[in-house]
């Protein structure tokens, strides 16, 4: 079987490099399912886990904050706003942040707050949901 490189990037580090079977990512549109020599494209990411499948069934499962996917003909590069693997995620500080950020919601103050305050409970969400699989 054939495979490709698989790089994940956010502003502060390269957090992934690895040759791949397949990898599996949640665009604006919905699931995508990269496979060798799919179609070359570009499209925003939801924050979501994205799942790489590896040579020996190997599953890698990553939390990613949002951001962009490229797939080009040999390699797929993912920029990343954030980005974790299961293994480096502080589940206490997911839970936390995931808390205070339902506690925001409820206060339900400003635009501005409950619309921050979304998104780091669907981040906060995705890094526990990451270290569960």
């Amino acid at each position: 079987m054939s495979t490709f490189l698989v790089e994940i990037v956010t502003p502060e580090r390269k957090v992934y490099a690895e040759t791949a079977n397949m990898v599996s990512v949640k665009g604006i549109a919905g699931e995508l399912g990269i496979l060798p020599n799919h179609i070359p494209l570009v499209t925003p990411l939801r924050i979501a886990p994205i799942s790489i499948k590896r040579e020996g069934n190997k599953v890698d499962v990553l939390a990613v904050g949002g951001g962009f996917i490229e797939v080009r003909k040999d390699k797929v590069v993912i920029l990343a706003e954030s980005a974790e693997l299961a293994s480096e995620i502080d589940v206490n500080r997911a839970q936390a942040a995931k808390q205070r950020a339902e506690e925001r919601l409820a206060a339900k103050r400003d635009e501005v707050d409950f619309k921050r305050a979304e998104l780091a409970l669907q981040r906060a969400s995705n890094r526990i949901n990451v270290t569960e699989r």
